[in-house]
């Protein structure tokens, strides 16, 4: 788990600065990696976006998921996991 995990969160943070750099520059960074123009996709790119969002959604999920691990953990202290 600790692969996924890092994987998503570097996905996570390359879509992150990706998005940042689109807002502040009018870069797209992904475009750029594989020739593109500025906004311009094809199947590689589709692809990359489409992980980048898997990992967010993944992302949130792990963070939901141990909140909740948490606020039970709390709730009756003696339980352990």
């Amino acid at each position: 788990m600790r692969i996924v995990n890092a994987l998503a969160v570097t996905l996570v943070i390359v879509g992150a600065l990706n998005w940042g750099l689109v807002a502040i520059a009018k870069f797209d960074l992904v475009a750029e990696i594989f020739a593109l123009s500025f906004g311009e996709t094809n199947a590689v790119t589709r692809i990359v976006y489409g992980l980048v969002g898997l990992a967010g959604v993944y992302c949130l999920w792990a963070l939901v998921e141990r909140r909740g691990r948490v606020s039970a953990e709390s709730r009756n202290p003696a339980t352990t996991h």
